[in-house]
């Protein structure tokens, strides 16, 4: 398995719970990201900052009503990361059972 083949900004299991959140939404809001991945949030804001600066995730600031809220959205480039990332996650686990089955025989 070549290291090459992982993302190693998702290599961190906080931003890889936060893509992977976001694969199955247009947009979430800010809160709800929060509370799904049970952080804080000014630790969550540096995870996403970080996933924002490689392009994996959009920030959209505005409000509702006269509150401020914040939303979050997974790029295209982002969704190709997390697919490559997971393809590389499941290219280890399928080496690992057949130098299993091959220890096995």
């Amino acid at each position: 398995m070549d290291p090459a083949d992982f993302d190693t900004a998702l290599l961190d299991p906080t931003r890889l719970s936060i893509v992977s959140l976001l694969v199955g939404v247009e947009w979430a809001e800010f809160g709800w990201v929060r509370e799904s991945v049970g952080m804080s949030p000014s630790a969550l804001s540096k995870q996403v900052s970080t996933l924002e600066t490689r392009g994996y995730v959009e920030v959209k600031k505005g409000y509702v009503g006269k509150r401020p809220r914040t939303w979050l959205a997974l790029t295209p480039t982002g969704r190709a990361a997390l697919e490559r990332h997971v393809a590389a996650l499941h290219r280890v686990v399928e080496e690992s059972q057949r130098a299993a089955e091959r220890r096995d025989t």
